[in-house]
Order: structure tokens, then sequence, then C-alpha cells
């Protein structure tokens, strides 16, 4: 127990200094490595694992909706890129240049995508020239890169891992269905998998993506009480094709302009799964992406028949589509349940000689620690409702935790004492439309606007900032 103690130690209490506990956690729980490029980390296998599973289960869900998946290169020329004017001007700050071809001068330079809309348009314009070859539903899996200043692991670095979703369709009211639809498979899966609730909503036009008509997205809130955008659909109405000169002959036998969508969520979900389950003592992970469910440690294994009947569980457990780890190192017992509970194993079996007299083993679940005593012969459903209930539990911790910090605020000042007294939160606040007031709460509390919620409320009349007829309902917060 006392090497327990000495490990867990080694993680800075989240009350003391939350990044420094996340930065910890990231370290020690071997999710990444620190690299040579600078803004730039190395995925080990333990949080790659993690983004495995992640990819996995969102795939599934992508192609259950009709979506198939492409790869595009990873190099856009610089004349296309300043095809469409508005999405140029928004990423031009955080595109890397490539200028030259080995010891050559390139004739044209190319950027290192940071997004891959031109280069879909691109595409779409050589494929698509009637009504029947709509919609077009493409999603890729790869990286991109953005050249940014202040970087975290899984948080925001230059290079990161993502899928993006990129659709072609016959009418603006297919574009927007499919926006919504893919918010609707996402706020899902954050929900369902990584048993983290979130809030869909509408981004305001100031803070929607650039080249968009209008942008979806989740947000959650994490344990200190600041917000992290998990994830954002956009509708573009047709403007890249306008601009790309993407049409296609209409039923009618007109031409027309399709209409796009477009959809991303990132290796950030890992970020927001520490931040949202993770406690002093390391990691607690959704069973759903867990890369070990359940964790075998033998108790005093060298006695006789320990190992084997620990091997014997294993075997039952990965036959019943668990993912299970036998640990039969040299460790000591004690050292081995702090490195677990590090790795936020969702479940800790213990066999040891007295339990296999009794037929039973002891499982210890990671987010309460309590143990259950069950017996051999219901092994496989006892782990069922035990990994059920684990995924329940972290999902009411955290939406308790968001529902304690979420403020109704009827002006500048009740933010501002909201969120000064009580710790960062979501704010619920009504807007009169206008961008100054936006910018205003912003200066004044800190708290920018998150989103305009799919679920409106109407907590007062009048705008939080002007006084103003208000006509939504925002969330206002501090975000990651």
């Amino acid at each position: 127990m006392s090497e327990n103690k000495k490990l867990v130690q080694d993680i800075t209490e989240r009350s003391e200094d939350f990044a420094k506990w996340y930065t910890d956690i990231v370290l020690k729980a071997d999710l990444i490595g620190y690299s040579g490029v600078k803004g730039c980390m190395v995925i080990r296998p333990y949080g790659y694992a993690i983004w495995e599973n992640i990819q996995r289960i969102l795939d599934d869900r992508f192609k259950e909706t009709g979506h198939e998946n492409v790869y595009m290169p990873m190099f856009i020329p610089e004349s296309l890129l300043n095809k469409e004017k508005d999405h140029i001007e928004g990423f031009a700050p955080e595109v890397a240049w490539v200028t030259h071809g080995g010891s050559e001068l390139l004739t044209e330079r190319l950027c290192v995508r940071p997004t891959s809309e031109v280069l879909f348009c691109e595409h779409y314009k050589q494929i698509v020239s009637s009504y029947r070859d709509l919609p077009k539903l493409y999603n890729q899996w790869c990286s991109v890169v953005r050249w940014e200043k202040t970087t975290r692991p899984f948080l925001r670095s230059r290079e990161f891992l993502w899928q993006e979703g990129h659709t072609a369709h016959a009418t603006a009211e297919e574009a927007i269905e499919e926006a919504e639809r893919m918010l609707d498979v996402y706020a899902g899966f954050c929900e369902d998998s990584l048993n983290m609730p979130v809030i869909k909503g509408k981004k305001t036009e100031s803070d929607k993506f650039a080249g968009a008509v209008a942008t979806y997205c989740i947000e959650a809130l994490m344990h200190d009480g600041k917000a992290l955008q998990a994830g954002t659909t956009h509708d573009f109405g047709d403007g890249f094709a306008r601009a790309f000169d993407i049409t296609y002959t209409s039923k009618d036998n007109k031409l027309e302009y399709v209409h796009q969508s477009s959809w991303g969520v990132s290796t950030r979900l890992i970020g927001a799964v520490i931040m949202s389950h993770g406690d002093d003592s390391g990691l607690v992970l959704p069973p759903a992406i867990a890369p070990i469910q359940v964790v075998i440690i033998p108790v005093a294994q060298h006695k006789e028949g320990v190992l084997e009947k620990a091997r014997e569980l294993e075997a039952r457990l990965k036959k019943a589509g668990r993912r299970v780890k036998l640990d039969d190192s040299d460790n000591s017992a004690g050292w081995k349940f702090a490195e677990y509970e590090m790795k936020g194993v969702p479940l800790r079996l213990e066999i040891g000689p007295k339990d296999i007299e009794q037929n039973q083993c002891v499982i210890v679940r990671r987010d309460t620690r309590e143990k259950a005593f069950v017996s051999l012969d219901k092994l496989e459903d006892s782990i069922t409702e035990l990994i059920n209930a684990l995924a329940k539990g972290i999902y009411d911790k955290s939406l308790k935790n968001t529902e304690v910090r979420t403020y109704i605020c009827k002006n500048i000042d009740e933010i501002s004492t909201a969120l000064t007294e009580k710790g960062d939160g979501f704010v619920k606040a009504m807007w009169c439309g206008e961008e100054a007031c936006e910018d205003e709460v912003k200066e004044k509390t800190g708290a920018g606007s998150r989103c305009m919620p799919i679920q409106q409320e109407q907590v007062s009349d009048t705008c939080v900032c002007c006084g103003k007829p208000a006509v939504n309902m925002v969330i206002w917060g501090k975000a990651y």
C-alpha cells in the first residue's frame, strides 16, 4: 500500500494546480511523449489505443449513416487555397507553408493542410455532373497542421489527428439536415461512449467557421468549470460551390450549384475525457474507449494454481468480448494496483488462493474504488453489470458538475459575480444578437459566447449587456 500512495503522490492535486495535474497525467499515464518538433507531441501506444477506440466507434457510426472514407493529399497549392476568400483569411495566421522541394524553390507555395475543404471542392468539381451523382457523403481520417502559438497535449498542438467529413448535396435543406444529423451523431457518441454530457448549439455569427453559412457545436464543461468545444459541424450553403464552380444538372435539366457540409472531431476528445473524469490518482476511462477494460492481478501468484486460474479467467473474459490484461509480472500487487489506477482501467480483478477456494474473485471499480466479491460462475454477467454501472456513474458525476456549475444571469455584473464567487462554469444569459454586446460581455467578464443552445430557454426578456429585447439565450463561459 505504501508503494500505491507514493506513486499517486507524484500527481499534482487538481485543486492545487489543474493545469499541472493535467500535464502530470498525460505524461505519467504514458499517453504522450514530447517531441523535438516544437508544439508537436508523440502519441504513445496507450494514448493511441484510446484514439483507435474512439476512431473505431465513430467510424462505425459514420458508415451506418451512409458515409464512405477517402483520403486527400496533405498539400494544398496556394492558388487553390485562395479561391475562397473568407476561408483563407480565417486560416492564414495558422498556415504552414512548404517553399522548397529538395534544394529547389517551388514555383508555387504548398500549404500543409489545416483542413481540407478546398481539396474536396476540387474533387467534387471533377466527379459531380448530375443530380444522380448526389449526395456525396465522404469522410477522411488524417492529421492536420495549424501553427498554434501556445500548445498543450491533446487540447492544442501544431499537428493533431482528426476526422473531417465533407459532403455535397443537391439542396440547401439537405446540407442543413446533414450538419444537424452529424451534430446528433457527435452528441450521442460523447454521451454514450465518452460518458460526457454535452450541450448542442449553434455558434454566433462572429464565431462561426471561416466560409460557413452556419456552424453547430457540442460544448462540454470540464471539471474545473472551463468549457471545451468537443466537435463542430458546418453548413456551407453554396458558397464553396460558387467559388469552385461545382455544378450539377438537376432533374429539371437546369444547372445548379451543390450545397455542402463539413464536420470534425479530433484527439482533443482525449483531453476532454481526462478533464471530465480524471481524479487525483490519474485517469478514469470510459469503458467504451478504454484500451484495457479489466486488468487481472494475481495475488500471491507464486502459490500453486493462482496463475493458472488467472489465465483461465483471462480467456473467459476475452471470449466474452472484453479487452483484458493479465499482469503476471514480478512487480508487487501494490505497485500494480497503483499503475492501473493511474491508467484509468475501469475494473481491477483480484484473484488469490483464498478466492479460488471460495470460487470467487474481487472486483474493484476505478471510479468509486468499491469492492465486490463475485462468484466465478457469474463472472461474465457481473463484469457487464459493473462496466455499465461505472459508465453511468462517471456520466452522472460529470452531469452533476455541469449542473452545479451552470448559472443563470440577467446582467454583466451577475456574470462577473457568479464566476468570481462560485467559480468558472456555464452561464445562461439572453442576448440581443449584436456583436458589440457579445464582445463587451467577454471583455468585462472573460466569458465568451460558447453557443446558442438548440434547446432554447427564456431566462429573461432583455439582453444581458445592453438591456434591449433579447433574441437568443446564449451559453457563455471561459474555454480551452
